[in-house]
């Protein structure tokens, strides 16, 4: 069962619609006894990063949800603010984050590289992986993603960044450590691509 976790950010029904046509079960969790059936979890996420941390503790399922990914290492994808809540911490706010890749997140218009460039980082862009990986399977040339953001990832250990996206120069849009995946765009909006990333997600 691939669970989304619901705790009132991002679209929800957008990845349920996209697994219904692929004929896999997937289910929304808004409550910690919601992801007890969960064998892969999915964490979206817009907007400020405080926000949505402060959402989730709300939630009561941030307790559950380390619990599952740390110490059951079930996998779990994080989308867009759903990856940088993985981080520790965020430019934009002043919450932990989750802590779960060792990394901080950026703000783009504060990047010499990208500082003549419009921000937000918005619409269509390729992604590379860095790695041989499951969830870039069949992805690997031509793929390319829809982006809505202005803030990055930034990572403490080289071998997490699992693709990378030029704006200006390259950025880590997809990061993987273990059983912990996040990518900075939106799949459940990336048409056919983002279709066969979560389907790979599913079925890895």
């Amino acid at each position: 069962m691939i669970t989304i976790v619901d705790y009132g950010l991002g679209n929800v029904q957008a990845f349920l619609n996209v697994y219904n046509r692929l004929n896999i079960p997937a289910t929304a969790a808004r409550t910690a006894g919601d992801l007890s059936g969960a064998m892969r979890i999915i964490l979206p996420g817009v907007g400020a990063f405080d926000h949505a941390m402060e959402r989730l503790e709300q939630s009561g399922m941030r307790a559950t949800l380390d619990e599952m990914v740390l110490d059951r290492r079930i996998p779990v994808l994080g989308v867009c603010v759903g990856m940088q809540m993985m981080a520790h911490g965020s430019d934009e706010g002043d919450r932990h984050g989750l802590g779960w890749v060792e990394g901080r997140v950026r703000a783009l218009e504060d990047w010499p590289s990208a500082q003549r460039l419009p921000v937000p980082h918005m619409g269509w862009n390729d992604v590379t992986p860095r790695t041989a990986t499951m969830l870039f399977q069949g992805l690997e040339s031509d793929a390319r993603f829809y982006f809505l953001h202005s803030y990055y990832f930034e990572c403490h250990r080289p071998e997490d960044v699992l693709a990378v996206s030029r704006y200006g120069a390259d950025f880590s849009s997809a990061v993987q450590r273990g059983n912990i995946h996040g990518v900075q765009f939106h799949p459940e909006k990336s048409h056919q691509f983002g279709t066969r990333l979560l389907k790979n997600f599913a079925e890895g």
